[in-house]
């Protein structure tokens, strides 16, 4: 790793992972401590805490307050998901992207979004509406809210641009998040967005995001129908 990877939380984590996986440290070994790992690292010991906190959590280190943190000796491995980047996704299917920006305002959530997102009355959020297309076609509409105050950095980025789907994922760390798919009949402004009749079967993704008890986003994506999904255990 460069000087400069060793700044971010991101790198370390990927670097103990290499060193778990590369059985450098071996199951039940002991690793460095954080204020060693910190002076390697070239970094603060935060920025090491929160790689290890975030292995840690995800079953492949075993960490006690006073004793040390080893490497689990029977790590258990848990299911993720990417969150993917539609551009991305449209890329890799060998269509050419296209992204129309249709509304961004700031404004109240609906009961709804603050009862998801366990907002009071009268928080503002960024509401943002985007059609994604693959050659031209509607391929994905994108219904998101943004809390501003988790990511005010979104406040000043050009997402005529850059869709919210891709700013946040390159942008914006979550700590946990629920995600639910659905299969959905197409209401009068899914069908309009990706140009299919009423009632038009639709493959629906509802996703929501935290960091550390802070709601990040809220989003509803709507595919063309035909879409198919595919990831990796």
């Amino acid at each position: 790793m460069s000087t400069q990877d060793t700044r971010s939380w991101q790198s370390i984590h990927q670097e103990v992972l290499r060193r778990i996986n590369d059985r450098i440290w071996r199951p039940g070994e002991f690793i460095p401590n954080e204020a060693e790992l910190a002076e390697e690292f070239g970094c603060a010991r935060a920025t090491v805490n929160r790689a290890l906190r975030e292995l840690a959590d995800a079953g492949y280190l075993d960490r006690r307050r006073k004793a040390g943190t080893r490497v689990a000796l029977h790590p258990v491995r848990k299911a993720t998901l990417d969150i993917p980047i539609i551009r991305l996704d449209v890329e890799q299917r060998g269509a050419a992207y296209g992204y129309s920006l249709i509304e961004l305002v700031r404004t109240s959530p609906p009961v709804r979004i603050r009862s998801r997102l366990r907002l009071q009355d009268g928080v503002e959020m960024l509401h943002i509406r985007a059609l994604h297309l693959a050659n031209g076609h509607p391929y994905a509409y994108e219904d998101r809210w943004v809390n501003p105050t988790a990511v005010p950095d979104i406040l000043s980025a050009d997402l005529s641009a850059i869709s919210a789907n891709e700013w946040l994922v390159r942008n914006a760390t979550f700590t946990r998040g629920d995600i639910a798919f659905s299969a959905t009949n197409a209401g009068p402004v899914e069908a309009e967005m990706l140009s299919v009749p009423e009632g038009a079967a639709l493959f629906v993704v509802e996703r929501t995001t935290w960091m550390r008890g802070v709601p990040i986003t809220s989003v509803l994506i709507a595919y063309a129908p035909g879409h198919r999904m595919h990831t990796t255990l």
